[in-house]
């Protein structure tokens, strides 16, 4: 039994770094074949050919497109991203400044959303066939087919250009500069740039464990130990927290690693709305500027963080389910 989990463990690790080598290569193509000259913001108009030349072989865009991907995996595998064109700086060094931002905001608006949207699935379960429940999930279905840059302009401006009770953009007031990201939690005017961003973002996510939730709730319901419960003369509510939910909750909670890598991915368009400080309004702007580097930087952190969720979700399914694992080891 041990051998075959440990065969299934290498066999999914296996099939990330594939997954994680299938990405690289795609996104090292993309922006090589991309229209733009990288070098343009370091190529001024009186330079000679000679001289652009020679920007371009410091950048070895020279070389030839096989050499420059073998460099280009031989620098992932040392950690090394390169130096962005525009920004004349480290890729690594700028990721790691806007990636906690990220983090923030995913990690905020995550538990928003499932805090929410657990209590829902029930409430929603709970009053099947009731006005209550088709209310609720026509508003679920509302706010998963809304498009997040939509329902960030809308808060935008309710709550910022027309009440004023929030911040419009950005991490923190003109001219701040927190020395940690303790400093940044503690940070009351932190949290108000957040708020909105945040609120934006759990709107959407919400959705997802709202009706999984409710439909784990109303299987579970079915189940005999739910009857012998309502048979021991418990109160329904009880019934509903103490023994129905918590069963259901298994696949919501391996739900939200997935959540983790789809949120930081789809951070794009709520950091360009609200200017947030992010590794998805970076990668905007290198994309913009043609800075192959940074933008392949950018894009790879997302991709890594997206397929090692994914990879955790699978294994946390296991551990929590431990017929899966067994079926996964057994089929293997």
């Amino acid at each position: 039994m041990l051998r075959g989990q440990l065969g299934y463990l290498a066999r999914r690790l296996g099939q990330t770094l594939v997954v994680l080598w299938v990405i690289v290569t795609v996104l090292f193509l993309i922006f090589r074949l991309a229209p733009g000259d990288p070098t343009v913001a370091y190529i001024d108009p009186t330079f000679t050919g000679e001289q652009q030349a020679a920007i371009r072989q410091s950048f070895g865009l020279d070389k030839p497109l096989y050499v420059q991907y073998i460099a280009y995996l031989a620098n992932l595998v040392r950690g090394d991203f390169g130096l962005s064109f525009a920004y004349r700086s480290s890729v690594i060094r700028l990721l790691a400044e806007v990636f906690p931002n990220t983090l923030w905001l995913t990690f905020v608006s995550l538990l928003v959303a499932y805090a929410f949207g657990i209590v829902n699935g029930v409430v929603l379960a709970w009053r099947r066939g009731t006005r209550l429940e088709t209310l609720g999930l026509i508003g679920v279905l509302m706010t998963r087919a809304a498009p997040q840059f939509w329902v960030g302009m809308l808060l935008l401006s309710v709550f910022s250009f027309g009440l004023g009770w929030f911040p419009s953009s950005g991490s923190a007031r003109a001219g701040v500069i927190y020395a940690n990201e303790l400093e940044k939690a503690l940070s009351p005017d932190f949290w108000r740039h957040l708020a909105l961003p945040a609120l934006t973002l759990a709107i959407y996510l919400q959705g997802l464990p709202s009706l999984l939730m409710r439909s784990n709730m109303l299987d579970v319901m079915e189940e005999d130990f739910v009857t012998m419960a309502r048979m021991k003369g418990l109160s329904e509510w009880r019934v509903m927290l103490r023994h129905a939910a918590r069963n259901a909750l298994l696949p919501v909670v391996t739900a939200m690693a997935l959540g983790v890598g789809y949120a930081v991915g789809g951070n794009v368009l709520i950091e360009t709305v609200f200017s947030w400080p992010g590794v998805g309004r970076l990668l905007v702007r290198a994309v913009s500027q043609s800075d192959y580097p940074l933008a392949q930087g950018a894009f790879f952190l997302i991709a890594v963080v997206m397929v090692v969720m994914n990879l955790l979700a699978d294994l946390l399914y296991g551990l929590l389910d431990p017929r899966v694992s067994t079926a996964s080891a057994a089929g293997g």
